[in-house]
């Protein structure tokens, strides 16, 4: 008797053990979707208050886009060294370090007195957050091991990355109609206070890499590829294609991502060993990433556009008519990883997602002068938003599902890295195919008559809103020839290590 009451007494303990460890996961998982929120949220929400900030401090329109481009362009070519570290030194000492060095930027940013001020907060900003974006992804990568949790945190963790925009676009509008365009930096001194106390509460330092080096060519060949492509796409919006300064950098980072990759064949510590773009899944979950990056520019920027300029909306009102779309995109995120792709597999479901973003944004291309927002958008929006829930969580959990515990960071940072690209290819090429649009458009036609110059800038805004569809018309193919067929596996032998 006394032997059953002590195996008893220690199934409890062991079942009141595993609840806790549960309910730490989830908490786990809010303070990671916090500063989640925190990082993709400050790619828009400064882009509402720039013409405040340039009121306010006087720089030129010229001048105006290094405000975003200073923010993507550390970020981007940062990213997988943050990774890297992340495997290294440990996830949580990254994480918080990357919270706080982000905060510090923010605030930095918002006392800002002139243009030189504000564009290095900035890019001190995309600094840190290569630090906290892939320990962010990396920390739920290894916390959620149990196929149906990890299916509905990463649910959470994609929906939030892909309506981040969104809510900055609404908080950005809100805050700079409200307060002051200073307050879109400033706000996240709150976002960073909840996710480092947190962040010190629940997590552990446990380092999976600890044995392995920093792969310094490797870091120096990556962060200059990347900072030359990028740089060649921002240069695109500036300076015209033939121009050295876009196919120059363009050229420059195509031969050091090129020379990255052969290098990472004969390392002996490789910065992204190739065991973690070899995975077919994975592979596809990369470019999956990349072209969602591309496509959702044309929603955000082009649209903002279209709501401001054309039907009159208030920054605030713009932020509010996106977030249909993002209520969409949270129940579809919700419903592809729990349900479709655990029953039918990512091979059926992410193409199918591609192709209902890819409707909408060619539905979307009907928009004129007089265009309702309730019959003319809102719809569209809702598709557009349940497409791209069935593309972006699915997506990120099989890009880094089954990966080593000490890849985590490195894989994490290469689908963020994979994001920043595609949204950066897709600035560059929308902005100036939209440009063309509207010049062919206004060629033989009188350019003073304020109707031609409406109907010019709808011209460029459906052409953006073409190419998107195009891009999600691609995916869709690419997705439907890489996934695998069938339902995605866990194997327990290549399951992370909870460490919390």
């Amino acid at each position: 008797m006394s032997q059953t009451l002590t195996k008893g007494t220690g199934a409890g303990a062991a079942g009141t053990a595993s609840a806790a460890a549960s309910k730490r996961r989830w908490w786990i998982l809010s303070i990671i979707g916090i500063a989640q929120l925190m990082v993709v949220l400050d790619a828009t929400i400064v882009n509402i208050a720039l013409p405040s900030a340039q009121a306010d401090l006087g720089f030129s329109d010229g001048s105006r886009q290094w405000i975003v481009t200073a923010y993507s362009l550390a970020f981007a070519s940062l990213l997988l060294l943050g990774g890297r570290i992340a495997d290294l030194f440990g996830r949580k000492p990254a994480f918080l370090v990357g919270v706080a060095g982000f905060a510090a930027a923010s605030v930095l940013g918002g006392a800002s007195t002139g243009f030189g001020m504000l564009v290095t907060a900035r890019a001190l900003q995309g600094v840190f957050g290569a630090l906290l974006a892939p320990a962010a992804l990396s920390l739920l990568n290894t916390t959620f091991t149990d196929a149906k949790e990890r299916a509905k945190a990463f649910s959470v963790y994609g929906a939030i990355a892909g309506a981040g925009g969104a809510v900055g676009l609404l908080l950005g509008g809100l805050l700079t109609d409200a307060l002051d365009w200073r307050w879109t930096l400033f706000v996240n001194l709150v976002f960073a206070l909840v996710a480092f106390a947190g962040g010190w509460v629940l997590l552990s330092g446990h380092r999976d890499a600890a044995g392995s080096k920093l792969d310094l060519p490797g870091t120096v060949l990556v962060s200059t590829g990347l900072f030359s492509l990028v740089y060649g796409f921002s240069n695109a919006e500036t300076h015209d294609w033939s121009s050295p300064a876009t196919w120059g950098f363009l050229v420059a980072g195509g031969v050091l991502l090129a020379a990255f990759a052969w290098w990472q064949t004969r390392a002996a510590h490789p910065l992204l060993p190739m065991r973690v773009l070899l995975d077919r899944n994975r592979a596809a979950s990369f470019l999956t990433v990349l072209i969602t990056g591309a496509g959702m520019f044309g929603v955000f920027l082009f649209l903002t556009y279209y709501l401001q300029l054309n039907l009159g909306f208030s920054p605030t009102r713009t932020g509010v008519a996106f977030l249909p779309m993002m209520a969409a995109l949270m129940v579809m995120a919700q419903v592809s990883t729990t349900v479709l792709v655990p029953r039918i597999g990512p091979k059926a479901v992410i193409p199918a997602g591609f192709a209902v973003a890819a409707l909408g944004m060619a539905w979307l291309t009907g928009i004129g002068v007089g265009s309702s927002f309730s019959t003319d958008v809102l719809p569209q929006l809702l598709l557009i938003g349940a497409g791209l829930g069935m593309v972006m969580p699915p997506a990120m959990s099989l890009a880094t599902d089954g990966i080593a515990p000490e890849d985590a960071g490195v894989a994490s940072a290469t689908v963020n890295t994979m994001q920043q690209v595609g949204g950066s290819i897709g600035t560059a090429l929308l902005n100036t195919l939209a440009a063309s649009a509207a010049t062919s458009y206004l060629a033989g036609k009188d350019v003073t008559d304020k109707l031609v110059q409406a109907q010019s800038t709808i011209e460029s805004y459906t052409t953006a809103f073409w190419w998107s569809a195009g891009f999600f018309a691609a995916g869709a193919l690419i997705a439907l020839v890489l996934y695998r067929r069938g339902r995605p596996v866990q194997d327990p032998d290549a399951a992370p290590v909870v460490h919390m």
